[in-house]
Order: C-alpha cells, then structure tokens, then sequence
C-alpha cells in the first residue's frame, strides 16, 4: 500500500532533520502546536488538496535578542520557542521549515505560504530581520529568496 501524504511528509522531516535524534530541534508536539498558535495564528500553515498535506511551513516570529541568541548558538531551537511570550511585539522571524513532497516543488507553494506567514505577521508587528539555521542548500536558497521578496535582512545560523 502507497504511504499517504502525511506518512511521506513525516519521511522527509525525518531524513532532512533527524529531529528525533536532535533534542535541541523543536519536535513540534501538539504543546509546541499550541504554543505556536498562542504566539500567531500563522506560524503553522499547511497546503492539502484534499488527500492529506502537500507542503507544510512553521514560522517563528520573535524578538531580534532572542534571535541573537540562537545565531550564536547560545540558544537552541526549542528555546526560540520557550523563550518567547505571546503578546510581544515581534521583530524577528525565525524561518524554521519547510516541507514540500517532491511532486509539488518548484512550483512556488513555500514562498507563497511563507510570504503570507510573514505579511500577517508583519500586520500587527515590527517585524525588522528574518532568520534561518539551513539543513540543505535549498532550504538556504529558499530562505534567501523570501528574505529578497519580503525586503529584509537575512541571518544565518552555521551548523
């Protein structure tokens, strides 16, 4: 029987992030979920023809000290998220994923949705830098390109 959607995105994460494997990657748990939304209803976003997800995104928005914090690797990524409060005034956009099924690259779906992420965001918040700690080359070229599209500065945290 051919995995579903999910089982496939689940394969991904699991090969780019070795999340399992990594206790200072946040594990997304339905607490960190919450937590996530308590912080912006668009941190998470999803794209689902109907048979189950296609590309999934999570967006951080934060503050550039805690974003300062992680560049330099005083902080790990869980703490991004434990170390931000719901209710501040967000400078900082912590690009944490993006998963696409390979069908459905290339076609623009996690600019779109992260530009949408950030824009909402950008709504209601300050927001002034973006920042990433890249697995792969792409996800570094995609993180560039958002970084370009949205009109803002780009930091990168080195493995």
């Amino acid at each position: 029987m051919a995995a579903s959607n999910f089982e496939r995105m689940m394969e991904i994460i699991d090969g780019v992030f070795d999340t399992r494997d990594d206790p200072d990657q946040l594990q997304v748990t339905q607490q960190d979920i919450a937590r996530l939304q308590s912080l912006h209803p668009s941190t998470l976003a999803e794209y689902n023809e109907g048979k189950g997800p296609c590309a999934w995104i999570l967006t951080i928005p934060t503050t550039t000290t805690i974003m300062k914090q992680f560049l330099s690797g005083e902080i790990s990524e869980n703490k991004i998220l434990q170390l931000t409060q719901p209710g501040t005034k967000f400078e900082a956009v912590y690009l944490c994923s993006a998963t696409v099924l390979p069908e459905y690259r290339n076609k623009g779906l996690a600019t779109k949705m992260t530009m949408e992420a950030i824009d909402a965001m950008k709504a209601e918040n300050p927001i002034t830098d973006l920042f990433v700690w890249p697995f792969t080359k792409e996800g570094e070229a995609l993180a560039q390109k958002i970084a370009d599209k949205a009109g803002l500065p780009l930091h990168i945290r080195k493995h």
